[in-house]
């Protein structure tokens, strides 16, 4: 992985010293409900899943340019719906205080470009609930194709099992997308 650098924003890589930032935004819980996960307890659990999940994974911290602050995350993961093809879901959490500003489709552009440019896959998957409609303006915002509603397929911190919209792009679509 690379450091990826758009006009507002650096997305690089996470270290164990950015636990309490992680934690600033993770423990809200307009934050991880939304992507499925339970809002973070304390610094401590944001420090284990820096280390266990964003450490060990394609992803990336989101900071802003001007001040490197620590605001999001965004990444790459296996494609579970499409094992054995040149394949990744792109997922993202971004600190509501930064919501409705464009940041996380800036930073989704980046990674897109990057899965196909550098990584040469075939074709990026996204998901998100039916109800998060947030998410849903940034992946059309992307040019990602609807493919259709997974019913209940996602099982959650929670224990109970959501919906999940799923959509893909092919690097052909992508291409023409930037071609225009």
């Amino acid at each position: 992985m690379k450091t990826l650098e758009t006009d507002r924003l650096i997305l690089g890589m996470w270290s164990k010293k950015d636990a309490e930032a992680l934690y600033d935004y993770a423990k809200n819980p307009n934050v991880g409900p939304n992507a499925g996960w339970r809002p973070h307890s304390d610094v401590r659990e944001s420090k284990r899943i820096i280390k266990e999940v964003y450490m060990c994974g394609d992803i990336w911290k989101i900071m802003l340019k001007d001040s490197m602050k620590v605001i999001g995350s965004i990444g790459l993961n296996d494609d579970k719906r499409r094992p054995g093809i040149a394949s990744r879901e792109l997922g993202y959490s971004l600190s509501e205080e930064y919501w409705g500003c464009g940041i996380m489709t800036e930073a989704a552009r980046a990674v897109v470009e990057y899965a196909f440019n550098d990584m040469n896959l075939e074709i990026l998957a996204v998901t998100t609930g039916p109800d998060n409609i947030r998410s849903q303006r940034v992946i059309e915002k992307l040019g990602f194709s609807f493919e259709g509603t997974e019913r209940y397929a996602y099982l959650i911190y929670d224990r109970s099992v959501r919906d999940v919209n799923c959509y893909s792009m092919f690097r052909s679509e992508w291409e023409q997308i930037v071609s225009e």
